[in-house]
């Protein structure tokens, strides 16, 4: 179903430029948490390749893509060497790689979806499938780098529900036969305005009802 949606070609180029912003993401933070170039490099590969090798191993897609594409695990590193010499030129240019990173959210959690399908999972399984391909390696960054993992922080804008929404519309168009190269791009573009809007407006979830913590929030 996914070589019907996108060729071979077309879709390694889209993965190739989701996993090049992510990597950069990881890569960034290493940088800024002063790993040496080593752990630059690791972070980077997490973050890029984590949510598709999560995805892999589930539905026993084996050996993974990330291991059997040179492209897939050379990308990461390209963007760690980038943004060991470069990060303060890397850093002035975040919205642009924000607009990346929203960008491959939106398509990794298509396909992340349309995958776990094929692979002869149900409609919910894939679906939370997709969201983990599209999240998954950002939850392993963070937690590398001791950190609380984005998605789960009340104080970071939304990225796990555009996740939900993209993946959502795709098992939604696969229940009743509507899925197409049409209705997975408008599902990559729907996650993708989504996240944009969340970093533009600064959306986020909202915290248990009538909460009354007297302790200071942490940021």
């Amino acid at each position: 179903m996914l070589n019907e949606l996108f060729t071979p070609s077309v879709q390694h180029a889209l993965d190739i430029v989701g996993i090049f912003v992510f990597a950069i993401s990881g890569a960034l933070l290493a940088v800024r948490k002063n790993f040496d170039v080593f752990g630059i490099a690791v972070l980077a590969e997490v973050t890029a390749l984590g949510g598709g090798l999560f995805r892999d191993l589930v539905i026993g897609a084996v050996p993974p893509a990330a291991f059997t594409d040179l492209g897939y695990f050379t990308t990461p590193l390209l963007a760690a060497v980038l943004v060991f010499f470069l990060h303060p030129h890397v850093e002035r240019i975040q919205v642009g790689v924000n607009v990346f990173d929203a960008a491959g959210l939106g398509l990794f959690c298509v396909t992340g979806t349309v995958k776990a399908y094929d692979y002869g999972l149900g409609l919910t399984s894939s679906a939370a499938l997709g969201l983990a391909t599209a999240v998954g390696g950002g939850v392993l960054r963070d937690v590398l780098a001791n950190e609380v993992p984005s998605l789960l922080r009340w104080d970071r804008d939304l990225y796990a529900v555009p996740a939900i929404v993209g993946a959502t519309m795709i098992v939604l168009c696969i229940r009743f036969d509507a899925l197409n190269a049409l209705t997975s791009g408008a599902a990559v573009i729907a996650a993708f305005v989504l996240r944009i809007l969340a970093l533009r407006f600064h959306w986020r979830a909202p915290r248990a009802y009538n909460r009354r913590s007297a302790r200071a929030d942490e940021g």
